[in-house]
C-alpha cells in the first residue's frame, strides 16, 4: 500500500488552494492524500477523492491576558502567540491526523512552524518555497527540517541570497500555473468581451489576497494615455476623490479571467505566483506592482523578474503623466519570450512526480505499519469539525 501524503493549506486568498488541488491531480490514483486547511470552501468541487480536515482559524485569535500577550517570540518562530485556545486545537488536530493516517510525507504551503512540527513529530516533511528576506533564523531552522523544498517555479527566478546547501535541497518544477481554461486568441476575446479590436488595452488585475488595485494612480494613467484603454478585473482601492475617465474600465470581479487576459496587450498584475505564470503562458508584457508580503515576497520577486528583464517593475505607482507614459513605453519593448520561458507546462505533473518519487524513497523497505490496514486507498472526503 502507498503511503499517505497529507497536505498543510494556508487559507488567505486561493493560489495556495489551487496550486494544491493542481498538484492532487497528478497524483497517481491509488495514493491517498488528506488536506488540512481553516478554509475547508476552497475545495469545493475538487474533483479527486481526499480528506479534508478543517482546522481551526486562528487568524485573529485572541490571547487571553495581557502578560501572555506581552511573552516575546522566539528567534526561530514568526507567529507563535501564548494562551491561544485555537493554536493549540490546531497542532493537536494536524498531529493526530499525521498520527492517525500514518502519514508519509507532509507538504505544507506555508508555515515555518508546522515544519518545525513535523520534524519534532519525526514526520518528513516538504516545505513550499515562497520568495521574500527569509534567510532569518525561523525559516533557515524549517527549511533544514525538511527533507526537501518544493519551489513552484523556474530556478532562474532564484534569489541569488538563497542558500547553496538549501538550494541542492530544492526541487524546481519550472513555473506553475495553475488556470486550465483554454486561451482564445485576441481577436475573439475581445469580441466575447465587447472591446475594441484595435485599441492598446492594460489590463490591471489584482487577486483576493491584498488590498485591491490603488483606483487613484489609474485615473493619472488614464490622462497620461488617451488613447489606451484601462480594464481593471478583481477589487479596488478607492481614496473617494477619484474621477473616472472614458478609458478607464471596471470590470470587478469576473469569471471569465482568461478573456480578459487574451484580451490585452500589456498586464499590470501584482506579483503573485500564479499570476506571474498566467502572464508567461499568455505571453504579455509585464508591468508588476508588487503587493506588500511578510518578508517581502512579492518585492523580491518583481526585483528578480527585473534582473531577468522578464518584466517592468514598478515598485511605486506613478503620481505623474510623465511616470506613466515612462512605464507604458518600457512595456511595451520587453522581450515577452524571456517571460514566456519561464513557464512550464508540466511543472504541477513535475511537482506531483517528486514529491512521489520522494516519498517512496523515504519508506523504501520500511516494515508495514499495523495503521496502513486502517488507511483507505482513495478516501471519501472527511469533514472533521
Amino acid at each position: 500500500m502507498k503511503k499517505p501524503i497529507s497536505f498543510f493549506v494556508h487559507h488567505q486568498g486561493r493560489g495556495h488552494a489551487r496550486r494544491t488541488m493542481a498538484i492532487i491531480r497528478q497524483f497517481s490514483p491509488d495514493r491517498p492524500v488528506s488536506v488540512m486547511t481553516a478554509d475547508t470552501s476552497l475545495f469545493d468541487g475538487f474533483e479527486r477523492d481526499i480528506e479534508l480536515i478543517a482546522l481551526p482559524d486562528m487568524i485573529g485569535a485572541d490571547v487571553p491576558t495581557q502578560a501572555l500577550f506581552d511573552q516575546p517570540t522566539p528567534s526561530v518562530m514568526h507567529c507563535v502567540p501564548m494562551g491561544v485556545v485555537e493554536m493549540r486545537q490546531t497542532m493537536r488536530r494536524i498531529l493526530d491526523h499525521l498520527d492517525d493516517r500514518d502519514a508519509g510525507l507532509f507538504v505544507i504551503d506555508v508555515s515555518a512552524e508546522l515544519a518545525l512540527l513535523s520534524r519534532i513529530a519525526s514526520v518528513p516533511a516538504v516545505k513550499i518555497r515562497m520568495h521574500g528576506d527569509r534567510n532569518d533564523p525561523g525559516h533557515l531552522g524549517a527549511y533544514e527540517a525538511c527533507v526537501g523544498m518544493l519551489a513552484p517555479f523556474d530556478e532562474r527566478l532564484e534569489q541569488e541570497d538563497y542558500p547553496a546547501h538549501l538550494r541542492q535541497k530544492t526541487f524546481y518544477t519550472g513555473g506553475l500555473c495553475t488556470t486550465a481554461a483554454d486561451m482564445p486568441e485576441q481577436a475573439e476575446a475581445r469580441r466575447r468581451l465587447g472591446l475594441d479590436p484595435d485599441r492598446e488595452i492594460v489590463l490591471v488585475l489584482t487577486g483576493g489576497g491584498g488590498a485591491g488595485t490603488p483606483y487613484a494612480p489609474l485615473t493619472v494613467a488614464a490622462r497620461a494615455a488617451p488613447d489606451t484603454l484601462f480594464v481593471t478585473i478583481g477589487p479596488l482601492h478607492l481614496e473617494g476623490h477619484e474621477t473616472d475617465f472614458a478609458n478607464l474600465i471596471n470590470a470587478g470581479w469576473v469569471d471569465n479571467v482568461v478573456d480578459y487576459l487574451a484580451a490585452s496587450d500589456i498586464v499590470l498584475a501584482s506579483a503573485g505566483d500564479n499570476t506571474v505564470h498566467e502572464i508567461a503562458m499568455l505571453k504579455r508584457p509585464y508591468i508588476v506592482a508588487p503587493e506588500w508580503r511578510y518578508f517581502g515576497e512579492q518585492t523580491r520577486k518583481a526585483e528578480r523578474l527585473e534582473e531577468l528583464g522578464a518584466a517592468v517593475n514598478m515598485a511605486a505607482w506613478p503620481g505623474d503623466f510623465a511616470g506613466w507614459q515612462a512605464v507604458l513605453e518600457d512595456a511595451r519593448k520587453l522581450d515577452v519570450s524571456t517571460l514566456s520561458e519561464l513557464y512550464s507546462a508540466d511543472a504541477a505533473q513535475r511537482a506531483a512526480r517528486w514529491l512521489e518519487e520522494c516519498v517512496d524513497a523515504l519508506w523504501a523497505g520500511a516494515p508495514a505499519s499495523s495503521k496502513e490496514e486502517d488507511t483507505p486507498v482513495a478516501a471519501s472526503r472527511a469533514y472533521l469539525a
